[in-house]
């Protein structure tokens, strides 16, 4: 089986589309396929090359020219390689495979973003991988036939991106440490992150709250951490390679979402043993055991989520019983699981 995963880059920006996709194009290599990412590039470029996946350079940025151009490199690229699976993980990529498909292979997207509008298109594919059975729903009530769509929900323990969680060294952050990792996008519930940390801050003066990522909306955290009477307790971290480092030496890790397909720093987190708080939305609670390996509360809702850090705070042997429930059943969020569900969504389209 020839396999081509066609995504925007290979950045390591944190970005869990790269993600899940470098990790698939690595073990299908490694399992003995021939595979290759079509991309604008990145750092991952030297990981893939590592496992043997060929990286073809693709520029699709939106503009009618570079469209034109990635058109007609993509086809060329499709005609050297003669792929048996184009596994598509962003619109523009789905569009490309669809034009250009013929019946010379078979198209498979993965619905990652199922909040953005034009997640509807990953609909082109002759089966459409959900990353959760919230998105999976979510793709059928917008028309996607549920005879294409398939559920593999995302895993990331094992990942040939990262090392053993023993192997990376703890920080010393001041303690009780709250922390969260996560692009600084409104959709990430930061705001009510910062304001629940507020709420609690002076019951608790030890505390202090890690911000880990960068995004769009940084600036606009920042003035309001600002703005706070306890400014110097929260920390902006910006982008971090070793998230690890953090979910380690954390006391709570929180992931206030307001949207969440199925986000990978879930089972990292859980991996790490901290104790988890997550928002009722999309993939969060599937990531979480529903609700048995961490605590889940309503979306934009601040003040919920302060009652829920007052209370781990507060009690040391709940907050040691939240720590090891993490800690359960993780086998089911390992990287080699969503390898094995992704080739038999393959195995599917090729035989029959």
């Amino acid at each position: 089986m020839r396999i081509i995963h066609i995504l925007n880059h290979v950045q390591e920006i944190g970005n869990g589309i790269v993600n899940v996709a470098v990790d698939l194009a690595c073990l299908q290599a490694k399992s003995g396929y021939e595979v290759a990412v079509i991309s604008a590039g990145g750092e991952y470029e030297k990981l893939l090359n590592i496992y043997g996946v060929k990286h073809y350079p693709l520029d699709q940025t939106r503009k009618p020219i570079s469209i034109i151009k990635a058109a007609v490199r993509y086809r060329a690229i499709a005609a050297e390689f003669q792929p048996d699976i184009v596994h598509a993980h962003m619109m523009t990529g789905v569009i490309l495979a669809r034009i250009f498909k013929g019946n010379k292979y078979t198209l498979v997207s993965t619905v990652h973003n199922e909040f953005q509008r034009s997640s509807v298109l990953m609909g082109l594919a002759d089966r459409v991988i959900a990353v959760s059975k919230a998105v999976r729903d979510s793709m059928a009530k917008r028309g996607i036939p549920e005879n294409k769509l398939r559920v593999v929900c995302n895993g990331t323990l094992g990942s040939p991106r990262t090392r053993q969680i023993q192997d990376y060294q703890p920080l010393g952050l001041q303690r009780p440490a709250i922390a969260t990792v996560a692009g600084m996008y409104q959709r990430k519930g930061i705001a009510e992150l910062i304001a629940a940390f507020e709420q609690i801050a002076p019951d608790f003066p030890q505390a202090h709250l890690y911000l880990v990522g960068n995004g769009p909306d940084k600036q606009l955290f920042e003035a309001q951490a600002q703005a706070t009477s306890v400014k110097e307790r929260i920390h902006f971290e910006g982008f971090q390679a070793q998230p690890q480092r953090y979910l380690i030496s954390c006391d709570i890790f929180v992931l206030a979402s307001h949207r969440d397909p199925c986000p990978l720093v879930i089972s990292e987190a859980r991996e790490a043993g901290t104790a988890i708080v997550g928002t009722q939305v999309d993939g969060i609670p599937e990531a979480l055991d529903n609700g048995q390996a961490g605590l889940l509360v309503p979306a934009k809702d601040s003040n919920a989520l302060a009652g829920v850090l007052m209370k781990l705070l507060s009690n040391a042997d709940m907050l040691h019983e939240w720590k090891n429930r993490a800690n359960q059943n993780l086998q089911w969020l390992s990287v080699t699981r969503v390898h094995q569900e992704t080739l038999a969504v393959y195995r599917e389209l090729i035989t029959g």
